[in-house]
């Protein structure tokens, strides 16, 4: 049978191989702290075990755990010296809920277990101090009450204030009489409200703690936060018990916190707090609060030992020695009670990512762990703290609305409903919120003159979201509260109306919506961060490319060490200007020779971009998609903008509605695009390839080297469709090689964004030199959802526990997954050197990066702003990969707690 109850002192405990699991967060820690003769109270856990076991029963506390309860009480009593419910040092105990992560919604501590009508008495002639002893047992009973009974606390602070007032007093009672008949109205009111009398045994209190200790890691708070972090239902939580420390009673006592390190430079110098008893809070050393232990100086100038009631030397040795073992930078909490030092937990020290960072390098310069180590002790998604502003959160901030961090950062700016207005406000030189109800291609000049967008309706993949990353800009989408009067140009929000050219931030790292203007921490990426981005890169097999078809986007890409393009949409080339009208005439033309006259008009400006991009990316792989969505996404929308479309191209509105209307499709995203439009308007691609070679030409004779691009033909299922425009390309090449008298190298891919190419990769890989998979199609394809849409289910989906995680930001390994890995073992079989790559958004999602490592994906293409998280997180897959086939942890001469 699995053990229920798990013991410690300072000098011994009783751990087991899978301490957190059993003993839970707190509970390991303090078994660990223990075995490391370090002093804590003494104590034991009720285990994770006997949850299941009392869980399994839904009657209480079975009649053995009980029994062994009282063993472990006794046990304790022997130790400390003292007898639970004694005449004469009585034994107290502190009782805390103790899962394996941090959990919200699970039981308080519950402190004094073991006080009564008796042993309060007992406990203030003890410490000659009756107030305190008659507040502990205040606080006993209410929060006790709070846990057993659910009662409302402010009920409990109703009747103290009512007995003060009777009393003629302010704060607490001052005679034992007062304090008695305070208790006395505790006691009653239990009583009267609940059916209930407080138990006076010290034993059955502490029955009735554990009990409903273990009953809170079914309420519903608890139950969310396990459905929404994938952790099992029989997990179940420990309860730990140990000895009362009276921490508060005076200035031989108080409660700190402890850090290893100065989080700030990594040092090892530690730092942290301390409150004195009373709740007295001391700062100890230099003005901005960091205390260091090893040379304890008070802000009035006097020696640590005039007011630090324990011994700072030997607590600076503990937390050195519990670094040392863990080899990580570590924060304990501890408690001083009438001058002994006690710790009460311990845990790697909580730093935000630049921290992280700091500290991880420093400990590699200090030869404590190795660079692999040091980027395991990092989280790739936490990098987005560094890489785009942030708020300066000093004060409470006026947030009008909530809605689904789309696009990280923050940005000010003032409202502009329109791309058109934003363009107007940004050539002015102010800044600028694109609010919409959701964007279209159309919208791309706006959004990227923007500082933000925000988006009411859509999801973390709809086109606000997607397009935001790419081009790093903060957004914000699916903000329910908000509403958009396109009349009046408002944002109304409850109980706020904001017009056209009113500021508001947002953030897209939290999905909030601030009235008003909010100063902004702006981003740096040198020193530490550099050399952790060394460490990666020396660590990872997989590369890492960009999606980006602007130069802003592909030198920002480069600058955090993107190693080519990945996904360059051309669609996003074609919406500004004077593009946009040729686009519009290439469209609305008769026939094949029409299209041909308006596209040679868009032929300079492809090309321009591409060599623009060629001479960025300086000889890297960059990968060109040709034309993806369908044609009606570049035609005119809204009565005036058709108008104003007719006028310009000299035809009648009423013939141009007429082609709209032909072009609209019921369902685009399974319609007429991608390959379907090459192959029904060849001179398409043509065109698109023609500016491809033309540019490889000019770039490369700039250089002084060849330019080999990368030709990506969209939305293929058939062998027949790739060869179809494969021969077009094919020929545009000889055509241009003819022309400027050099031939240029390239290569000819598909976009694998179908479960037909999946099935038949095989003969696709026959003629494609390359395979890029299109997540973001292929899960909408697989599934049957559409990403702009599922945004009104998924979260209901999240609550009933039917799915983990969104499949449109983590691939989804059990379907979608199994597909690529398909995909890729019938490639592979064909051609062995093809070269395999994923470019869809999950393409900068960690968890999705370790499932591509293990399918041996040669690639990763991912929005310019997450190349760092994926040189990261491409790092620690590998290095995963690796250790599961040798083993090791990286941390010199020591064991990971």
């Amino acid at each position: 049978m699995a053990r229920k109850i798990f013991t410690f002192m300072r000098g011994a405990s009783d751990r087991t191989a899978d301490a957190t699991e059993a003993l839970g967060f707190k509970g390991a820690n303090l078994a660990l702290l223990a075995s490391l003769d370090m002093p804590v109270p003494p104590g034991f856990t009720v285990s994770t075990a006997a949850w299941r076991e009392a869980a399994n029963l839904r009657g209480g506390l079975p009649q053995p755990l009980r029994s062994e309860i009282n063993a472990a009480v006794e046990w304790l009593e022997t130790v400390t010296g003292r007898k639970f419910g004694g005449n004469e040092k009585p034994l107290l105990l502190a009782v805390r809920t103790s899962a394996r992560t941090q959990m919200p919604g699970l039981a308080e501590t519950v402190l004094d277990v073991g006080l009564n009508d008796a042993t309060v008495e007992t406990v203030a002639i003890e410490l000659d101090d009756l107030s305190f002893a008659y507040r502990s047992y205040r606080r006993f009973i209410e929060s006790f009450a709070a846990l057993v009974y659910d009662a409302d606390p402010g009920a409990f602070e109703e009747i103290a204030d009512e007995e003060a007032e009777a009393s003629g007093r302010s704060g607490d009672p001052q005679t034992r009489e007062e304090w008695r008949r305070l208790i006395a109205r505790y006691h009653a009111f239990i009583e009267a409200e609940y059916d209930a009398v407080l138990p006076q045994t010290p034993l059955e209190q502490l029955s009735m703690v554990i009990e409903a200790s273990f009953a809170s890691w079914r309420n519903p708070v608890a139950r969310s936060h396990r459905v929404l972090h994938g952790i099992p239902e029989n997990a179940g939580l420990a309860v730990t018990a140990h000895a009362m420390i009276f921490n508060e009673r005076d200035r031989n006592s108080g409660t700190g916190r402890a850090v290893s390190r100065d989080l700030r430079s990594g040092e090892p110098r530690l730092t942290g707090e301390f409150w004195l008893g009373g709740r007295e809070r001391a700062e100890i050393g230099d003005p901005v609060g960091s205390w260091p232990l090893s040379d304890l100086i008070a802000d009035g100038g006097r020696p640590a030992g005039d007011w630090f009631p324990a011994d700072a030397a030997a607590l600076a040795a503990h937390v050195r020695r519990l670094e040392s073992h863990v080899g990580d930078a570590v924060e304990v909490d501890f408690m001083v009670g009438d001058g002994e030092l006690f710790f009460l937990q311990s845990r790697t020290a909580r730093r935000g990512a630049g921290e992280a960072i700091r500290v991880a390098v420093e400990l590699v310069k200090e030869g404590l762990i190795e660079e692999e180590e040091a980027l395991l002790r990092i989280d790739p998604a936490s990098l987005d703290q560094l890489l785009h502003p942030t708020i300066e959160r000093t004060t409470d901030l006026p947030i009008i609305g909530r809605g689904m961090p789309a696009s990280p950062g923050a940005a000010t700016g003032e409202i502009a409903f329109t791309s058109e207005r934003a363009e107007a406000l940004a050539a002015e030189g102010r800044p600028v919120i694109l609010v919409r109800n959701e964007t279209f291609p159309e919208d791309i000049h706006g959004m990227h003159v923007a500082n933000g967008v925000l988006a009411i309706r859509g999801g973390t993949t709809s086109h606000a979201a997607v397009v935001a990353r790419g081009i790093g800009k903060p957004c914000v989408t699916g903000v329910g509260a908000l509403r958009i009067n396109l009349e009046d140009e408002t944002l109304q929000a409850p109980g706020v109306i904001l017009r056209a050219g009113d500021m508001i931030t947002i953030d897209g790292s939290s999905g909030e919506v601030i009235e008003g203007r909010v100063e902004l921490k702006r981003p740096s990426l040198i020193g530490d961060f550099a050399t952790l981005m060394d460490y990666a890169d020396r660590a990872r097999r997989m590369r890492v490319r960009t999606n980006a078809e602007t130069p802003v986007e592909a030198r920002a890409a480069r600058a955090f060490g993107a190693e080519g393009i990945g996904l360059c949409r051309t669609e996003h080339m074609f919406f500004e200007g004077d593009r946009i009208r040729a686009m519009r005439e290439m469209i609305l033309a008769p026939d094949g020779d029409g299209r041909r006259l308006a596209l040679e008009k868009l032929l300079p400006f492809q090309r321009s971009d591409f060599i623009e991009l060629f001479e960025i990316m300086a000889g890297l792989p960059v990968t060109i998609r040709l034309l993806d969505p369908p044609l009606h996404e570049f035609l005119p929308k809204g009565d005036a903008e058709i108008a104003e479309t007719a006028a310009m191209l000299g035809i009648e509105e009423g013939v141009l509605r007429q082609r709209i209307a032909k072009l609209e499709e019921f369902n685009p995203m399974l319609g007429h695009r991608g390959c379907r439009l090459a192959i029904s308007y060849p001179e398409i691609a043509e065109a698109q390839a023609r500016a491809i070679f033309e540019a490889a030409v000019e770039a490369g004779e700039r250089a002084g080297e060849a330019v080999v691009p990368e030709i990506m033909v969209p939305l293929v299922g058939m062998r027949k469709e790739l060869a179809f425009v494969k021969e077009r390309i094919d020929r545009v090449a000889q055509l241009v090689a003819a022309e400027r008298g050099r031939s240029v190298h390239y290569q000819v891919g598909s976009m694998i964004e179908l479960p037909r190419a999946v099935v038949r990769a095989d003969t696709i890989a026959e003629i494609a030199d390359f395979f890029s998979f299109g997540t973001n199609d292929l899960t909408q394809t697989v599934f049957g959802i559409s990403r702009d849409d599922a945004g009104n289910f998924l979260s209901t989906y999240y609550r009933q526990g039917i799915i983990e995680r969104d499949p449109f930001q983590t691939v989804d390994a059990d379907g979608v997954g199994e597909l690529i890995a398909l995909a890729v073992e019938k490639a592979r079989r064909t051609r062995p050197d093809i070269q395999l790559g994923v470019c869809g958004e999950q393409g900068g999602d960690p968890a999705s990066i370790a499932f591509f490592e293990q399918t041996g994906l040669d690639y990763v293409s991912c929005s310019p702003f997450r190349v760092p998280i994926a040189r990261v997180a491409a790092a620690q897959s590998a290095i995963l990969e690796r250790r599961a086939t040798r083993g090791g942890t990286g941390v010199k001469g020591r064991s990971r707690a």
